[in-house]
């Protein structure tokens, strides 16, 4: 997930602290890596050398994730979900697709980083169903397209802040 430097990611307390838990151990599990590769690599020759190419690997995985987390984190507005007389990030929305009123899907509008603290489908405010209902009002039909290119119709029935 990329996101813009305008944009602000809403976490619940408990996800925030969950992600926070992660960078730790992340970060505390630096040198065991660094380690690893010093290792592997008076294992002998580096080109034909298997485990000191896994453990570079794994390195940068980590160093990514440190980034992610840490931009994320820094970002993050965290408690309460907003309340608001519009759609926005920390809101359970519930819409119909394509004027079918009893085709409705409810989820949170959020980081994805939180669904593992809810059993709503969280969709990010960056995709394309996010960025399309983000400001509207009950009653509003919005149109996003698909991945497949296909444009989709939604109206949003109602929305309130996500109660964790």
């Amino acid at each position: 997930m990329r996101r813009s430097s305008v944009s602000t990611t809403w976490l619940s307390q408990d996800a925030y602290d969950r992600l926070q838990a992660e960078l730790d151990e992340l970060i505390a599990a630096r040198p065991v890596i660094a380690a690893e590769i010093n290792e592997r690599r008076e294992e002998g020759d580096l080109r034909e050398n298997g485990g000191y190419h896994a453990a570079r690997e794994e390195q940068a995985k980590q160093e990514h994730r440190i980034s992610y987390l840490k931009e994320l984190l820094r970002d993050a507005q965290v408690g309460e979900a907003p309340s608001a007389d519009k759609v926005s990030p920390g809101m359970v929305v519930t819409i119909y697709f394509d004027d079918d009123k009893d085709d409705t899907e409810t989820f949170l509008l959020g980081s994805r980083e939180i669904s593992a603290t809810t059993d709503y489908t969280v969709y990010s405010p960056e995709s394309a169903l996010g960025k399309s209902i983000l400001g509207a009002s009950g009653g509003q039909t919005c149109t996003y397209t698909a991945p497949s290119g296909a444009d989709i119709k939604v109206t949003v029935v109602k929305f309130e802040p996500f109660a964790g």
